[in-house]
């Protein structure tokens, strides 16, 4: 009869079995570090978020379904500066602050103005351009601002700061405001006709009036220095990412002082729209 004992004799591992192992194991420590540099290397570049929705001359799709731009090859050159990896990363207008809080962007670099509201959620870096808003109508269309607002419909895009400075500004002007999601939205009513004026950025409506569409419009006036449109416009960050911040302005500073903000402000504006 055999026994099977309870206590039965543990065979030692032979050194063709650890030698094996510890192939093995060496393998796997490999791959996980490995994993963890690939991780850290791509948590490395930065979303930089800008509207999904087309903002010529500062943010547009090419021919050949690239983004660009003044703030696109903008944001290039100071990823370059703080020699950094980045990705343009379109999000809608209304949700890209919740984006860049959530942490699915980094930098938001898409006309932002540094106003005291945004400030009490986002961070900014130092400011690196500044334009007024300005009034879009009919050539024909006499139009005394603001006073001869009266009657008159008037668009602009909502959550901006031509937005603010209208519901602050205008009010008592008499003029209907139109709120809208798209900048595209409201040029399409302006030149179709159920707009009688728009208000935007300066450089914006520049590039509207220049299109063969928009030939029988004209900029009737630029809005004045107020409090709504804050201090400039400066790349939106993360209240806690200090070191982010000192790295961007850095870079900022850095594409101001040698000339390569101002030759893309020529480059698309025919003028120089930098700060610094």
């Amino acid at each position: 009869m055999t026994r099977i004992s309870l206590h039965a004799s543990r065979t030692l591992p032979s050194l063709r079995t650890c030698s094996a192992l510890r192939t093995a194991l060496g393998a796997l420590l490999f791959t996980s570090l490995t994993l963890g540099v690939s991780q850290a290397q791509a948590s490395d570049t930065l979303k930089v978020g800008i509207s999904a929705e087309p903002y010529p001359p500062f943010t547009y799709t090419s021919s050949d379904g690239e983004w660009t731009g003044f703030e696109v090859e903008l944001a290039e050159a100071i990823c370059t500066a703080m020699t950094r990896d980045c990705a343009i990363t379109p999000t809608g207008w209304s949700g890209i602050i919740p984006s860049l809080k959530a942490g699915r962007i980094d930098m938001i670099m898409n006309s932002m103005s540094i106003t005291t509201a945004r400030q009490k959620v986002i961070n900014f870096s130092v400011p690196y351009y500044f334009t007024p808003g300005a009034y879009v109508a009919a050539s024909d269309l006499t139009l005394d601002i603001p006073n001869g607002l009266d009657g008159k419909i008037l668009g602009v895009q909502s959550a901006t700061t031509n937005a603010t400075y209208a519901r602050q500004a205008l009010r008592d002007t008499g003029v209907e405001v139109r709120l809208y999601d798209q900048a595209e939205q409201v040029n399409r009513d302006l030149l179709s006709g159920r707009l009688d004026v728009i208000l935007a950025d300066e450089i914006a409506m520049a590039e509207l009036v220049g299109r063969e569409e928009a030939k029988d419009f004209e900029i009737k006036a630029t809005a004045p220095h107020h409090k709504a449109y804050g201090e400039g416009v400066g790349i939106g960050l993360r209240q806690d990412d200090d070191a982010l911040k000192e790295a961007v302005d850095a870079a900022i500073q850095k594409v101001q002082k040698d000339g390569t903000c101002s030759a893309l402000s020529n480059k698309y504006f025919a003028t120089d729209v930098c700060i610094g």
